[in-house]
């Protein structure tokens, strides 16, 4: 390229100084002779000379205007030559039909890179929709349409979706990037339309110095019915097993007790000493029994009235020290080592006081009867942490760990179901009332083990 500008500046030269001797042989000729035949094709000669060179200098002017303009509409159908300024621009018209021919291929790669693109949004599974900060919509594809059941109608702004679906407009217009949120809709116009839970995710980005929003719709009824069902299956089996549980030995105990009074009755009325003896024993145990199955239903009403919380600010120490406090003689007694460690020392949360504390009783109960049988051999020195601190997000976290007997796969993943136990004398209500006083606090709780090693119940607020 830069032969070729130097070459254009030799050539210019050259023209200049051909018409300057061309000049002053005008001038010359004009002063000496009186040939007016020569003088006229001389300035004819000159005046092509100085036609040319113009020429010669705007082309380039105009094939680079040309270039520029063409790239910046876009416009790819130009064509350079450099038949007027001979072979020196041969390579400059060459490299201009070159970059014009890539940008012409850059260009049908980005547009079939776009049809792509939308295929695949318009065939993707889940619904996303697009709008500006104005609320227009950009991109509604055909997953979308078919969840909100649009009849192939795109709305053009959120106003317009508010129309048939006033909730989901209004949620998607508040929501912030990075937020979800589970809108219920209904999948029609009628209002006696079968209604679907929608999840509803948002992402912002700029575009051409614009801002917009990105939202994805995924219908999750079917997953939150399913869980819903398994939900009620584990509940049921729970419920079926501890009823039977007091069902059984009270129809047994009933049906004896029935068979001695019949006896009794077919042989004058009268009982034997012994008989009256297992009648009483009998009426006992159903009377046992019963109350047991009393206290169970009684338990399972309470787990269902959990009074709402108080928040207020405590020292997550605090919290630590009045809970160990309660279980200070059982632990010396048992010889389990407890340790607390709080970082920082400040730490803070924002809860009710008196509901986490009965959640972390709850979890130190259940350590303390893990440990128990440590002290029959399996283990010298019982062991209990208690710990908190933040994590990467700036979230509270509390852990409490034990050395005890541990859970198996089976028993994690059935621990907080309601009257699910791994102890012959629970009720199977601790750990699911403690889920649900987290679950209050905006919190989730957590449990990992491997039996005979460590066991780490998590709280996270």
């Amino acid at each position: 390229m830069e032969m070729i500008y130097k070459n254009f500046r030799v050539m210019i030269a050259l023209r200049v100084l051909l018409l300057a001797a061309s000049i002053t042989a005008l001038v010359y000729l004009w002063l000496t002779t009186a040939l007016v035949a020569t003088l006229v094709l001389l300035a004819v000669a000159i005046l092509y000379q100085l036609y040319a060179l113009i020429r010669y200098a705007e082309q380039t002017s105009r094939d680079l205007t040309r270039f520029l303009h063409s790239i910046r509409h876009e416009d790819f159908t130009q064509t350079f030559t450099s038949d007027l300024r001979g072979k020196d621009f041969v390579e400059l018209s060459k490299a201009f039909e070159s970059v014009v021919e890539d940008f012409r291929r850059a260009r049908a790669g980005k547009e079939e890179q776009f049809q792509y693109l939308q295929t695949v949004v318009q065939h993707i599974g889940v619904g996303l929709v697009s709008f500006d900060d104005q609320g227009e919509i950009e991109l509604f594809n055909t997953a979308a349409l078919r969840l909100l059941r649009l009849d192939g109608v795109v709305p053009k702004t959120l106003q317009s979706l508010g129309v048939v679906h006033p909730l989901l407009a209004g949620r998607l217009g508040s929501l912030r990037s990075g937020g979800k949120s589970l809108v219920k809709i209904s999948q029609g116009l009628q209002p006696s339309t079968e209604a679907i839970q929608v999840i509803v995710r948002a992402t912002a980005f700029r575009l051409g110095g614009k801002q917009f929003t990105l939202a994805s719709l995924q219908d999750i009824q079917q997953e939150l019915e399913e869980t819903e069902l398994e939900a009620w299956r584990k509940l049921i089996r729970v419920l079926t097993h501890e009823i039977m549980n007091s069902v059984t030995p009270i129809s047994s105990l009933a049906s004896t007790v029935i068979g001695l009074l019949n006896q009794a009755a077919s042989q004058g009325g009268e009982l034997q000493p012994e008989d009256l003896y297992d009648v009483q024993s009998g009426l006992g145990a159903i009377q046992k029994r019963s109350e047991g199955l009393l206290h169970f239903i009684d338990a399972y009403r309470n787990l269902a009235r959990v009074p709402a919380p108080e928040f207020k600010l405590v020292m997550v120490r605090e919290l630590f020290e009045n809970a160990v406090r309660l279980f200070g003689a059982e632990f010396k007694e048992k010889r389990i080592e407890v340790g607390v460690k709080v970082e920082p020392e400040s730490l803070e949360l924002v809860a009710d006081p008196a509901l986490i504390e009965q959640v972390l009783i709850n979890l130190l109960l259940n350590s303390i009867d893990a440990m128990t049988p440590s002290l029959n051999g399996e283990r010298v020195q019982p062991r209990l942490h208690l710990s908190a601190f933040q994590d990467g997000q700036g979230r509270t976290v509390i852990e409490v760990e034990d050395n005890g007997a541990g859970l198996t796969a089976e028993a994690q993943e059935k621990i907080f179901i309601p009257f699910f136990t791994t102890k012959p004398s629970g009720s199977g209500i601790g750990l699911s009332l403690s889920r649900e006083l987290m679950r209050l606090h905006h919190g989730t709780i957590s449990v990992r083990s491997e039996p005979k090693v460590a066991t780490t119940f998590t709280l996270r607020f």
